[in-house]
């Protein structure tokens, strides 16, 4: 990152404990507007806790968290949206009762004067508002290829499908921070490759903060990739890189293994 550039999100020297278990130890990253960083690790090396706590789902027990330069000393999930953050979950964390469209409604709530809640209530001055947001929501859908499937409700679609909604749900919300929790879980090799591509187009609009368990994903979409092993960071680059250090090999693949092997296609889970 330059001098000239302010993070968009940056984490310092972030350390959480549980009990006397140390999950994150020292952490420090950044991520710069428009720019796409993944961040990936063996089973049990962090992720999903340092995900949680940019979140605000985990507090953690020393260290920093900065959105734009302004420190975030208690985040809390509710205040993401205020931010200009916007998240997808490994659960999805789809409302199942009401559309899909209903459900992306929900995530552009914040261009909403008189809130999508005021408009499912039927409340006075929520009409204008409503149609704005179905309209925004619509198009949003429509962008992510699934506009057919607006009207019925989450569960009665292929889990793919219901990931689409999600994503739809973050974006439609234009954050300028998006946070990704292992979004090619349970797809193919095919939707993977329409993800890549999605991910690939919000580059230089927002900054993309993304934890992936799916090397040839990270490695094909991410500006630079922050290695995380046993809760420390042990190595920071470009793909390319990444993909070269010796320690990186070392954490996923054991210590007796060539540099120049390329089988880190797929590590295990967080």
């Amino acid at each position: 990152m330059t001098v000239a550039t302010q993070a968009a999100l940056r984490i310092d020297n972030l350390t959480v404990r549980f009990g006397g278990l140390v999950a994150l130890d020292a952490v420090s990253l950044w991520v710069d507007p428009g720019e796409v960083v993944g961040v990936i690790g063996p089973n049990g090396a962090g992720k999903t806790t340092l995900f949680n706590v940019a979140c605000g789902f985990v507090r953690p027990t020393t260290g920093s968290l900065e959105v734009r330069g302004t420190p975030q000393r208690r985040l809390r999930p509710h205040q993401l949206a205020r931010l200009g953050i916007a998240r997808t979950l490994q659960g999805l964390g789809l409302f199942p009762h009401i559309t899909c469209l209903e459900n992306v409604m929900v995530g552009a709530d914040r261009h909403a004067r008189a809130g999508f809640t005021t408009a499912l209530l039927g409340l006075p001055r929520s009409d204008r508002d409503e149609a704005a947001l179905r309209e925004r929501s619509m198009a949003m859908l429509q962008e992510l290829g699934v506009a057919e499937i607006a009207g019925r409700l989450p569960a009665s679609l292929p889990y793919p499908l219901q990931k689409r909604v999600a994503l739809a749900r973050a974006l439609v919300a234009e954050p300028e921070i998006l946070l990704l929790d292992e979004p090619a879980s349970g797809l193919s090799a095919a939707e993977m490759d329409d993800l890549a591509e999605l991910i690939r187009g919000l580059r230089g609009r927002m900054a993309v903060m993304l934890v992936e368990h799916h090397m040839d994903l990270v490695m094909s979409v991410c500006d630079r990739i922050v290695v995380l092993d046993f809760g420390k960071v042990i190595a920071t680059g470009t793909p390319a890189e990444v993909r070269a250090d010796e320690r990186v090999l070392a954490a996923y693949l054991g210590d007796e293994v060539d540099a120049t092997d390329e089988s880190m296609s797929e590590a295990p889970d967080a």
